[in-house]
Order: C-alpha cells, then structure tokens, then sequence
C-alpha cells in the first residue's frame, strides 16, 4: 500500500486493532492515513462520500453498443458498500492463498489493514518498477517484471477468482520481491461471468504495461509470452478473450505516437501486443 500520509501513534494496545480504528476514524483529517502501531505500520482507510451512478449507465450503453461484455462497467458505489467489498474482498482473496493486505479490523465506515512493505517505506507498483527498468535500459528485468504479473494474474484465476481493476499501479511489489494486489471496492464476479472477469483482467493489465514493451526493445518476446499465458486459461476466458480483441480492430488504426494522448497510445500499445 503506498501514500502521502504516515502518522506515528500510541495504541490503546499493541494488538487492539478495532479500539485504535474506532479512535482514527473518528480523528483522521483524510480517509486513507498510515499510522506506526507499537512498530508496526498499518493503514486506515475511511469510507467516502457514495458515488453516482450515472457514468456506470453510459459505460454499460457503450459496452452493449460495441458488443464487448468485457467492457460493461463495474460499479463502485463508494460509501460504506465500498468499505465492506473491500473487506470482503480482501478476506476471501487471502483465504485462496493470494497475497493482499491483511485485514486487521473493521467496521461499517472503515477498516485496518497491515502495510505491504517495511515501517516507512513505501511499496512500489509493478508499473513503477517496469518504467524504471526501461529508463535503465534493463530489457531482462522489463520482460522479468512483466512475466511477474502475468504469472500473478494466472494464480489468482487458478483459485477460482478475479482481480478488480487488474492495472499495474494495483499490483505492488513487496520487499521479498513477491507481488501482492491492492485496490478491491468493487466485485467483478458480482455482475459478469467468471470468464469475462478473467478476460477483463488480461486485458487491463495488458492496457497498462504494452505501452512499455516497444520502448524496451522486448515486445516479440512478450508476444510469445501472451501467446502461452492465453494458451494456459480455460477455454471460456480464450473465447471470450478472442471475441473481445476481433470487435477492437479498430484500434489499429489509432497512431503510435502520443498524438492523441497518454491514453490511446496505451491502447495502441496494447492492440499491437494482443494482435502481431
């Protein structure tokens, strides 16, 4: 978990979380803060306001329009419904043996959850960690990088579940070099067909980290590393998967360069990932 905000606090004891998350809700200025408990760094995060509703309404038009059940949105209701699939997330995500922060308390308008990294030292994104590599000039850890994630996505669909928003800024590095993932206030597999949450995954992780495949002189070999990754999914995930990327060919036509922004470079990128 990373973030702007650490705090140093006295517990009202070493281990109790829920007394010390009552007093943090009440008195913490913003919703997520880092706190130092008896040595230990943990997080507190507060439930905001609700969201609206509206934009999940276009995105479902769009998705029905493009017929790409992988784009049908995903909402997030904010508030405390957020708080407790967050919760519920995180439990049941650590039960199947994947690597999350580990609950520590909560209640109705917020909950505790252990830090990912050493006290005071921020955990850095997956994402993070493959741009420094390609501004290093490192192609071996680029690809070393990305084949983490992609190996993180297979184990999580292999316990029968999904990620939420499968991006590489959600998928942080730890200090032992493993992967964990963060970031749960939705529940793909609430609204769509475990198949399309596992497409869904792919496919925002592959949004987030084509981009960097060409700049490090790595993307052939990332193709035939999909290629095998996609081969090793259930028949229902390749099909779906399949039918999504033939109804995006238009993307093909999007530039390379970022003449049209950060963000259809990233498509683009992506296009040229999933389709040689």
């Amino acid at each position: 978990m990373t973030g702007e905000r650490l705090v140093g606090t006295a517990a009202p004891h070493p281990t109790d979380y829920s007394a010390f998350l009552r007093q943090q809700l009440a008195a913490q200025p913003h919703n997520v803060m880092g706190h130092v408990l008896s040595g230990e760094q943990i997080w507190i995060k507060r439930a905001g306001a609700p969201h609206g509703q509206g934009r999940y309404r276009a995105m479902a038009l769009l998705a029905g329009l493009l017929r790409l059940p992988v784009l049908r949105p995903v909402p997030n209701p904010g508030g405390p419904a957020a708080i407790a699939t967050e919760v519920r997330r995180l439990t049941d995500l650590a039960a199947r043996g994947i690597r999350v922060p580990a609950v520590l308390a909560a209640q109705t308008d917020g909950f505790a959850m252990r830090h990912l990294g050493r006290v005071g030292e921020e955990t850095h994104s997956l994402g993070n960690e493959i741009d420094g590599a390609v501004r290093a000039g490192d192609a071996t850890a680029v690809l070393a990088l990305w084949q983490q994630g992609l190996n993180t996505l297979a184990h999580v669909h292999r316990q029968g579940t999904c990620l939420s928003q499968a991006f590489a800024r959600n998928l942080v590095r730890c200090p032992d070099g493993e992967v964990a993932c963060i970031d749960f206030e939705d529940d793909p597999a609430a609204v769509l067909p475990l198949a399309v949450c596992h497409a869904r995954d792919a496919l925002c992780y592959a949004h987030s980290t084509a981009i960097y495949l060409p700049a490090s002189g790595t993307l052939h070999e990332a193709r035939a590393r999909w290629a095998a990754w996609v081969a090793q999914g259930t028949p229902d995930m390749q099909a779906v998967l399949a039918t999504s990327i033939g109804r995006m060919r238009w993307m093909r036509h999007l530039p390379t360069s970022r003449r049209l922004g950060r963000d259809l470079q990233r498509v683009r990128a992506a296009y040229d990932l999933l389709v040689p």
